[in-house]
């Protein structure tokens, strides 16, 4: 049996076959088998004028995803799935899990009398609570935290966090996590907690983690419209999920954001109100509780139909943080 060669042989035996070459294409198969690629033969550039758009304008619809979840929930408890989410994939080549580039977002609900388990990972992770009612909340690292409509609540990377219903009704609302972002730079952690439930040591009257609709509404009630007559207010998130931004956008009937893009991934929810949307060279017609999302570098603007409310999550701190961040408006 011949014996594999150490590291300075397959060295030696390299050098030989380099030396022995007569021109370049005698070349390129020795580097090649050496994991070597010659920068001035690639097959496909690695720069480009400007970025590209592999990812795709898209829109699921609320109404659709409820009665999908309503009727999965005939089947499949909190106990067999963990999480009765229905995640919002883009539908690119090799993809089946992302929303955007580096964002994913699903729609979840949990029934009445149900518990979903307690568990923690490195990505960071909010909701948008769509239609719940009283006696659903979520529990973040012993904190309790009600799940009313409209409300944005933060899961800071690493913390425990379970949901709970003691009420009759269903619960649904909307998740975005950078677990894509995660799966790139590869850090990924998760662990489940032992035990039944995962105990509540507070139930603060406020709490940094989390931003009732009527907050925002409030805040946004005192900024000054833009020269589009909306009105706009960022979370103050940044420090506890530095990934992500969110914000809110209020817009007027009849009103519109006016076109720009930019190199953040965007994913939009609505919170309240119709209207429609063109991303890229499509228009969607949107209304309550629909997901669009916007790649980065298309041009996009939404208009309302009806007074609306809109919510956004984008990585466009983590562009800014990297330098990456351009804007056209």
């Amino acid at each position: 049996m011949n014996k594999p060669m150490n590291n300075d042989a397959q060295s030696l035996q390299v050098m030989a076959e380099l030396s022995a070459a007569t021109c370049l294409d005698d070349l390129y198969p020795v580097l090649h088998a050496n994991r070597y690629t010659a920068g001035w033969h690639k097959k496909t550039p690695s720069l480009w004028k400007e970025p590209r758009k592999t990812y795709l304008p898209q829109h699921w619809r609320y109404r659709e995803a409820k009665l999908a979840m309503d009727r999965a929930g005939e089947w499949i408890s909190t106990e067999l799935a963990e999480r009765r989410n229905l995640l919002m994939f883009n539908p690119v080549e090799g993809n089946e899990y992302a929303t955007a580039r580096s964002i994913v977002s699903a729609y979840q609900m949990i029934k009445g009398k149900e518990y979903a388990k307690t568990h923690r990972h490195t990505p960071n992770a909010l909701r948008l609570i769509l239609d719940t009612k009283p006696g659903v909340f979520t529990v973040v690292n012993g904190v309790k935290l009600p799940m009313n409509p409209g409300d944005v609540l933060l899961t800071p990377n690493w913390s425990w966090h379970s949901h709970y219903n003691e009420g009759e009704a269903n619960g649904y609302w909307i998740d975005f996590l950078d677990v894509p972002l995660v799966h790139l730079l590869e850090p990924m952690f998760f662990e489940v907690q032992e035990g039944d439930t995962q105990p509540v040591t507070s139930e603060p009257a406020q709490s940094e983690f989390a931003f009732p609709q009527a907050w925002a509404e409030a805040h946004l009630a005192r900024m000054a419209p833009d020269a589009h007559g909306v009105r706009r207010l960022v979370l103050p998130t940044v420090q506890h999920m530095p990934s992500m931004h969110l914000a809110h956008a209020l817009i007027p009937k009849g009103g519109r954001t006016g076109v720009s893009r930019s190199t953040a991934h965007r994913i939009f929810a609505v919170m309240k109100g119709k209207g429609s949307a063109r991303i890229g060279e499509q228009e969607f017609h949107w209304e309550f509780g629909d997901t669009l999302v916007v790649p980065g570098w298309t041009h996009f603007e939404f208009s309302a139909s009806e007074e609306a409310l809109l919510f956004q999550v984008n990585d466009e701190p983590l562009m800014r943080m990297l330098g990456f961040y351009r804007q056209e408006s």
